[in-house]
């Protein structure tokens, strides 16, 4: 094969080639946190450790080896933030917007690829790449100015930047924070007491977490007078997992000493209950320990993480609207019906086959890292099964909430969860798609039915 034609190959894929993109932000990140300059103490940082916080960072996952206040100097927590940024949108929609910006016409290939990142389904792409980086620059300004009025009084001036790492990690859904200076890896766990720190993050996190195409949606919605199908269904999904997650927590940690029990008083554990399920949906802050939770807790908390928030978002998952096809789907076969029905409209049955396409692949990914884990880590006999598959589901579903495996991971492990990470932020379907060489699109050819005992 010619060097031209390999290169077209490779290119030839939108998914081969935003997988490509994150690819070389991850490794570009990895050598800039190896810079002595990057640690707080001067000393260079392990490929290995550098190559896990970048992708995580990059990835938006929030899963760390050290914490990040006391080993990162602040031109690392510079780099980090900006892996977090670049991330959470895509190098691809920033590019995409440049040339836009720049007066240059996206052309067909470049549209193409633009849709994929940002997951359009069928919008003026020019447009909403404007509404992507336009929505984000105001949320994340506001967040900065919200955050700074609870952050300033406490740190001085240095709280302007705390609110303004806070305000893009939470709504890029990345989950790093500079608290742990209180107490390493310590998260929000300090701010059950201020309310209003703990809403300004959680809405900074659903705000990124419900998509821009959503967001597009509404900001029309005095114009058109309709939502979108998608729209219905994301803010719907996303309502009932928030309040179920709500409430489970508080059910099953409500006396727990080492989480909600330990809040003096009834609305903080409420508002600790409502940050946690908030949170799940891949944003990766703790506002009570994740270790010290009841064992029915995390097993309920990783369903959350493993479907996650809306597509076309900052978020991982299989992605909500994945979950509601699949739930439909058995409710039409429950029901008798030959296709699946929401909101009175008819799911194309390309979507329900991606949906079980995207879970499947979801929990292989999520079954062999926890097996994996279980089988590599040293002290694997203090591991529980349910602790290794928490912290796989918050590795795959990019959320990083860690049930402290992370921090104590071998190479083989490490390993695992960083590949778990970039497939979950790729996405699993399109991961495998990227790996795949085709150039031609392959004919349909009409073979004879076959006959399957389904149950």
């Amino acid at each position: 094969m010619s060097h031209s034609r390999f290169i077209t190959r490779l290119f030839y894929s939108p998914a081969r080639v935003i997988a490509l993109s994150f690819a070389v932000v991850i490794l570009l990140g990895t050598m800039l946190l190896m810079l002595p300059a990057c640690a707080r103490d001067g000393v260079s940082t392990p490929f290995l450790d550098c190559l896990f916080t970048a992708t995580s960072a990059t990835c938006v996952t929030g899963l760390i080896i050290y914490d990040t206040y006391w080993h990162w100097s602040a031109l690392g927590h510079v780099v980090i933030l900006s892996l977090i940024q670049i991330g959470g949108l895509g190098l691809v929609t920033f590019t995409s917007f440049v040339q836009i910006l720049i007066g240059k016409k996206l052309g067909l290939r470049g549209r193409h690829l633009a849709q994929e990142s940002t997951a359009s389904l069928g919008e003026d792409v020019n447009q909403l790449l404007r509404v992507v980086i336009g929505t984000s620059l105001v949320v994340e300004l506001v967040g900065l100015l919200l955050l700074a009025t609870q952050l300033v009084p406490q740190y001085g001036a240095e709280g302007i930047f705390i609110a303004a790492f806070t305000s893009i990690s939470a709504f890029c859904n990345a989950g790093f924070d500079l608290f742990g200076r209180q107490t390493p890896f310590i998260s929000l766990c300090n701010y059950n007491g201020k309310f209003i720190l703990l809403v300004i993050v959680g809405l900074l996190i659903l705000t990124g977490g419900i998509g821009f195409i959503v967001i597009h949606d509404l900001a029309n919605y005095r114009k058109t007078r309709k939502l979108t199908l998608h729209t219905r269904v994301v803010l719907l999904t996303s309502l009932i997992l928030m309040l179920l997650g709500m409430g489970m927590t508080a059910l099953c940690e409500w006396d727990n000493p080492a989480t909600l029990g330990a809040l003096p008083n009834g609305m903080q554990r409420v508002g600790a209950a409502w940050f946690h399920s908030v949170s799940c949906r891949t944003a990766g802050f703790n506002s009570v320990p994740i270790d010290g939770m009841r064992p029915i807790t995390k097993v309920f908390s990783s369903l959350l993480m493993f479907l996650g928030a809306a597509p076309g978002s900052t978020g991982g998952g299989i992605k909500c609207t994945t979950a509601a096809v699949i739930a439909m789907t058995v409710y039409s076969v429950i029901r008798g019906d030959e296709e699946a029905l929401i909101f009175g409209r008819r799911v194309d049955k390309s979507a329900v086959y991606k949906s079980l396409a995207v879970m499947m692949l979801g929990v292989l990914a999520v079954s062999v890292t926890g097996g994996c884990i279980l089988l590599t880590m040293e002290d694997a006999a203090a591991i529980s099964g349910v602790d290794a598959v928490f912290e796989s589901v918050s590795a795959f579903a990019t959320v990083g909430l860690s049930a402290g495996i992370s921090a104590n991971a071998n190479t083989p492990s490490l390993l695992l969860l960083i590949l778990s990470m970039f497939i979950g932020r790729i996405g699993p379907v399109s991961f495998f798609l990227s790996m795949a060489m085709r150039t031609s699109v392959r004919r349909r050819v009409i073979v004879p039915e076959g006959k399957i005992q389904i149950g």
